[in-house]
């Protein structure tokens, strides 16, 4: 076998440049990836031109907050069309404060968003807001408005504001476009003989045999000693995370007691099986969550506690995972800030750079892509964290962005990313759900609307699944029942996993004794017979623009 050049695709990042122009594909409206984290002097120009709020006036509403009468800038918009998915951005500046959180929210004669954006403005410089919303029937008129998220008295400017209408064909097209440029690439494939000429009709049969996208799920100690369970998760996934089986609780239920026999079986499961494994979590600020002993602990020894608990699990699983969660949920808790002091967390963050420095160290976070609903965490202030852990010395290598999802709005997804991106780090989803609320069916259509957003995103490197099954269950998602039969979700998740895969690609080569194909990236076999001659190679598919030429000799 002739082996050819390998290539390695975990957490590199693709960043598309702002763009000043609205192109039209032959389908519609090409999507503006364009977004901005900057406080500026002077707004950008309006994307896609203002779309169909251009030269619109912007007039004044009056809501109540609090019993507070306030006034706030609004757009009144006539006959917006059902069936849409619509985009909003605009640039926001405040007086009366130095800065606050500010929500846009729509109100139509048949239904209300309470949050399609938000924004963390100041005062003397404009700052982007960007999110949408949809809407599933047409309005007669609707409302969007501005609002600070306090009783203070302050005035709003928006400047540059824009509003596209997007059908759902549109918009899947566009998310395809962009699965076409950043998940594939052109390959060419010239076949000769050992005296360099180019051999006419010889056949090649090009098969995909791994991926490149890290696409995974959670699993537990359930999978131990399940060896169906186990073969259906390998046939399936490329990465994967524990559910609980890291966490210092399990780890250490009792003060000294450590055992790491559980997680050290189960990433022998992963290894055996090439499986990458994201390492969740070191600590976690949600008291409830900190094991019982923990929480009784004086400070001094609480910092004892933490300093023995990263150095053992460090040294224990060093150069294992590829990322740290390092401290999770930092933006809604803080059970340890508020007993070591404000720079816990960075301590944290700097002690698991020293000690495992290969592994990238991530932000763990929910209800930043989910909604921005959540005045906790919205996507400005998880930037503003990221920043300052930063400014602090920590090296940040990723974005961790739960997903435990309700039902998604594609259009704020994309808008988050969209910010998040701008930060040029890798972003994955690392916990991906959809609230058991729903039934199985519209878990698994608002699932694959999800992972859909997601893997068409340009900077998002990775996805996991929140769905570790357990005899009662998994956490809100399943995708198999017991017997590992396909649920509804478990449908979805194989058929996008067929869907973005190349598969198998045969033909001839030409004139010219070459053979082309696009093809996902990924490690591939390839098969060339010609006359009683066959050759056999692998190579990989790695990201790049222009096509990737390889010499093949018989």
């Amino acid at each position: 076998m002739e082996s050819l050049v390998f290539c390695l695709f975990l957490g590199l990042s693709f960043h598309l440049g702002s763009s000043t122009t609205t192109s039209f594909l032959d389908e519609g409206p090409s999507y503006d990836y364009s977004a901005s984290i900057e406080c500026k002097s002077a707004p950008d120009d309006p994307l896609y031109n203002g779309g169909i709020i251009k030269n619109h006036p912007l007039g004044m509403r009056r809501s109540h907050h609090l019993r507070v009468a306030t006034d706030s800038p609004a757009f009144i918009l006539n006959n917006l069309t059902g069936d849409t998915i619509y985009t909003f951005s605009s640039w926001v500046k405040i007086s009366g404060a130095d800065s606050t959180l500010i929500t846009t929210s729509l109100t139509t004669d048949n239904t209300t968003f309470t949050c399609m954006g938000t924004v963390i403005a100041k005062s003397g410089c404009w700052s982007f807001l960007k999110g949408g919303f949809v809407l599933d029937s047409p309005s007669t008129y609707a409302f969007i408005y501005f609002q600070n998220s306090d009783v203070q008295q302050l005035n709003i400017s928006v400047s540059s504001a824009s509003l596209q209408p997007f059908t759902y064909q549109q918009w899947n097209i566009n998310q395809q476009n962009m699965i076409n440029t950043a998940r594939k690439r052109n390959a060419m494939l010239h076949i000769s003989d050992v005296d360099g000429k180019r051999l006419q009709g010889a056949t090649v049969v090009v098969e995909q045999i791994s991926g490149d996208f890290p696409f995974g799920s959670a699993i537990a100690k359930t999978i131990l000693g399940n060896s169906p369970y186990q073969n259906w998760f390998a046939e399936r996934f490329n990465a994967a995370v524990f559910e609980d089986e890291l966490k210092w609780y399990a780890t250490e239920p009792q003060p000294g007691e450590v055992n790491y026999t559980i997680p050290d079986q189960m990433l022998e499961f992963a290894q055996r099986n090439q499986i990458t494994v994201r390492g969740h979590n070191i600590f976690w600020e949600d008291p409830r969550y900190t094991p019982s002993w923990v929480r009784n602990l004086t400070p001094p020894e609480l910092k004892s506690a933490v300093s023995s608990r990263i150095k053992s699990l460090m040294s224990n699983y060093k150069n294992e995972f590829i990322h740290w969660d390092v401290d999770n949920e930092m933006l809604h808790w803080d059970f340890y800030e508020q007993r070591l002091g404000r720079n816990a967390s960075l301590e944290f963050f700097q002690t698991a750079q020293r000690s495992d420095p290969l592994a990238r160290l991530f932000m763990n976070e929910y209800n930043v892509l989910e909604t921005c609903s959540d005045m906790n965490s919205t996507v400005d202030q998880y930037v503003s964290r990221l920043q300052e852990l930063g400014e602090g010395g920590v090296v940040m290598d990723g974005i961790g962005l739960e997903g435990h999802f309700s039902a998604p709005n594609p259009a704020l997804i994309r808008a988050v990313l969209d910010k998040l991106a701008v930060l040029k780090l890798p972003i994955w989803l690392t916990e991906v759900d959809i609230s058991n609320k729903f039934d199985q069916e519209t878990q698994a259509k608002y699932l694959e609307a999800v992972l859909r957003e997601s893997f068409s995103h340009p900077s998002v490197n990775g996805i996991m699944l929140w769905s570790a099954l357990h005899p009662t269950g998994c956490y809100q998602m399943c995708l198999t029942d017991n017997s590992l039969h396909n649920l509804p979700a478990g449908d979805v998740v194989d058929a996008l996993l067929k869907e973005w895969q190349t598969g198998v690609v045969e033909g001839e080569t030409d004139a010219h004794g070459a053979f082309n194909f696009v093809g996902f990236f990924g490690e591939y076999n390839v098969t060339v017979n010609y006359g009683n001659r066959t050759t056999n190679s692998t190579l990989s598919l790695c990201r790049g623009y222009e096509t990737k030429h390889w010499n093949i000799q018989l």
